[in-house]
């Protein structure tokens, strides 16, 4: 598990207020209860915020597309994270 895979973990955990929330590479928005638009966004804000990164309407609302997964925005925050 990479650092940032540790970190996002965390975010999740935080933003579903679910300490024993396990998320996979593969799960999409649609595995997981409670992710609905609201928690999208607050997902991706509180990610902006721990990861020093920021998001485009484009990316967020593409991350939110089926076939997107948890690897997806991981992904996107890595190459966020390398390109700064």
């Amino acid at each position: 598990m990479t650092d940032v895979h540790r970190e996002l973990l965390e975010l999740f955990r935080d933003v579903f207020e679910d300490d024993q929330m396990l998320v996979e590479e593969g799960m999409e928005s649609s595995d997981i209860a409670g992710w609905d638009s609201l928690a999208h966004i607050n997902l991706l804000i509180a990610a902006e915020k721990r990861f020093g990164i920021r998001f485009t309407v484009a990316e967020m609302s593409r991350l939110k597309q089926p076939g997107q997964t948890v690897g997806s925005l991981r992904e996107l925050i890595e190459s966020k994270i390398a390109a700064r």
